[in-house]
């Protein structure tokens, strides 16, 4: 899973899986689901992300990460 910040249009993606979307709804005012071929939830997207989530602090918590990785 990865978290992508675009301050420019403050916009936050969240990559569920590594695959391609084929498919997008939105499911509310400024946030669209992506799914793949198959109908899977594959992404999110939040616009005006920082009116919406809190981007200040991540929490994760009984994750079994294999790896983490902070840019």
């Amino acid at each position: 899973m990865r978290f992508q910040y675009y301050k420019e249009t403050d916009s936050l993606y969240i990559d569920l899986a590594r695959r391609e979307s084929v498919d997008s709804r939105e499911v509310a005012p400024g946030i669209v689901l992506d799914f793949d071929s198959a109908g899977q939830l594959v992404g999110i997207d939040i616009d005006h992300a920082s009116r919406v989530v809190s981007l200040d602090t991540l929490e994760a918590e009984a994750l079994p990460l294999s790896g983490l990785s902070v840019r």
